[in-house]
């Protein structure tokens, strides 16, 4: 990290004149790698964090060079990916994917030099540290959208796995749909992968076949969308606004903005202010938000929402603020309180109102 911050002065003296260096000398940009687990695309999870990539590019022109690698498996291949990217000269790795954080851990004790960035784990180092974002916030929202204008009062829910981080963005949807209508109810199938079109897609037309008319999905293929709209039901998309794909059927969609995180987090690193404290950033920081509201939405239903909403950035409301009930009817959070930061971390059970198992 210090080379980086040495670069960086050096630029600064020479383009002042004050640096006795050639003339048109410049610092060498940090290398910044990217691991992806899945391909590029249009849209989807890989998608919009390589959107967040070309904007931090931009920002930060020559002092950075990128590099990235898609469609990544975990296990032996993460590590040799990420290996050979600090092995490469890249003083700044971003793993994208929670199944990449033991592979990540381990080339980072190797290579002590190198910052490592590391999404949705719990695991860090000297030189490595975690970051995440606040999906829970605009799942209110989105679950706030759905609850008032679900016809059957069933909602249904294509989920991944059943981690903290999924559980946090089911039940702050769930809690939203349920602020606008007490009696909804949320079917939950799990299709234990971030990318199959062919599970989501069954799963949702199960949903819809159990009196579902609106599904969303914490997945990452157009399949529930494409579902919903060959169906003539709603869909809640994840991760991009895949309105092209559900022109009467997107009402919203929950999607995350990287550019400014990418931009922020690799300046650090150049300019040596970069610490391994974990990031968890919020809509607060411009880093999460809701697609448009779909035509089909009423206007009083927009301004609900959009209320809502200025509340969440403003810190004056909280989708876990109590009181909230566990499906056996058992008060998680008291009235008057927020569950603390480590409770979400460690979120193992749903929310009232919501229907599914989840493992011992």
């Amino acid at each position: 990290m210090l080379r980086y911050l040495l670069h960086s002065i050096a630029a600064l003296l020479a383009a002042y004149g004050l640096l006795g260096a050639p003339t048109g000398a410049v610092a060498e940009p940090l290398k910044v790698g990217f691991v992806y687990f899945s391909p590029v695309g249009e849209t989807g999870w890989t998608a919009e964090h390589d959107k967040g990539r070309r904007v931090m590019e931009e920002a930060l022109g020559d002092a950075v060079s990128a590099t990235i690698v898609e469609n990544v498996a975990y296990g032996p291949d993460a590590l040799r990916v990420i290996r050979q990217l600090a092995a490469d000269g890249h003083g700044l790795v971003y793993t994208t994917s929670f199944g990449f954080m033991d592979q990540t851990l381990e080339v980072a004790g190797l290579y002590p030099d190198a910052t490592f960035m590391h999404l949705d784990g719990y695991k860090s180092a000297d030189n490595m540290a975690t970051y995440s974002l606040r999906y829970y916030e605009p799942s209110y929202l989105a679950g706030m959208v759905a609850g008032a204008m679900t016809k059957t009062g069933t909602i249904g829910y294509v989920s991944s796995f059943p981690l903290p981080a999924v559980l946090q963005i089911i039940n702050g949807f769930a809690l939203g749909a349920r602020a606008m209508n007490p009696d909804v109810v949320v079917k939950v199938i799990e299709v234990n992968s971030w990318y199959d079109p062919g599970r989501e897609r069954e799963a949702s037309d199960a949903l819809f076949a159990q009196g579902v008319d609106i599904v969303a999905h914490v997945t990452d293929s157009t399949a529930p969308t494409l579902a919903a709209q060959k169906a003539g039901k709603m869909v809640i998309g994840f991760h991009s606004d895949r309105a092209q794909f559900g022109p009467d059927s997107q009402l919203t969609a929950v999607i995350p903005v990287w550019g400014d995180f990418y931009t922020r987090v690799t300046g650090s690193v150049i300019d040596g202010t970069w610490t391994n404290a974990p990031m968890w950033d919020s809509m607060a920081q411009g880093v999460l938000a809701i697609a448009p509201l779909g035509p089909m939405v009423p206007q009083d239903v927009v301004a609900q929402v959009e209320a809502r909403q200025a509340e969440i950035v403003a810190g004056t409301f909280h989708p876990f603020q109590g009181p909230v009930r566990d499906q056996s009817g058992t008060e998680r959070i008291a009235a008057g309180t927020v569950i603390p930061d480590a409770d979400l971390y460690s979120m193992n059970w749903y929310v009232e109102g919501v229907e599914g198992t989840l493992p011992e």
